[in-house]
């Protein structure tokens, strides 16, 4: 079985056999909601050398959020973002051209928050570091359970409020929250084939 090395920095990475294209190591991700139940988790490959802007949008593609709110890394006691000189009480750190490997700097695990109003804290671990594949030019997710919440659903108290007036339709609160969301509501849907047609538009 593999087991995870330390994190290199993106110059150390291994050439191919024609000495022209560089090739990455890979890192498998597991991504999780924090105090949401059942886990809400995925289990995703990406290059080593993927930008942090570049890692923000796979995990919205994995997770199924829209992209319509802030975010924020915390990675290694550093905070990486947007910054935003009207909004940061405490600066962040610019997440452009900053690379996982670089930023991990040995770290397993790091935290990234979406939404600061509804505060989606996603919960992560690195699990192992595969050996580079010259097929490999994306992020892959290969695992996961559960659907996300829906946007704006009011984080974690909001989520199950929702999940349990979606369920019966005695609820109170049943033809409101349909209304609202539009559709039926599966709690339990995860579709990997789904997922990974959404992170092959992404270039990494």
């Amino acid at each position: 079985m593999l087991t995870l090395e330390a994190i290199v920095h993106v110059d150390h990475v291994p050439w191919n056999n024609a000495g022209q294209l560089p090739l990455t190591h890979r890192l498998q991700l597991r991504i999780e909601l924090a105090w949401v139940k059942p886990a809400i988790w995925r289990r995703v490959v990406v290059p080593e050398t993927i930008t942090l802007p570049k890692l923000h949008q796979v995990i919205q593609a994995v997770m199924g959020w829209l992209d319509c709110h802030l975010h924020e890394f915390e990675i290694a006691g550093e905070r990486y973002g947007v910054p935003d000189p009207d909004y940061d009480f405490e600066p962040v750190r610019t997440e452009q051209r900053v690379r996982l490997a670089t930023a991990l700097g040995g770290a397993k695990s790091f935290r990234y928050v979406y939404d600061f109003g509804d505060d989606w804290e996603h919960r992560i671990k690195v699990e192992r570091r595969l050996p580079p594949d010259p097929l490999f030019d994306t992020a892959l997710c290969i695992a996961g359970a559960n659907a996300s919440p829906p946007e704006d659903v009011g984080g974690e108290p909001g989520y199950a409020d929702f999940v349990a007036a979606m369920a019966d339709p005695n609820h109170p609160e049943h033809h409101d929250m349909r209304a609202w969301h539009g559709e039926p509501f599966d709690p339990t849907a995860f579709d990997v084939t789904a997922v990974d047609l959404r992170l092959h538009r992404i270039k990494i």
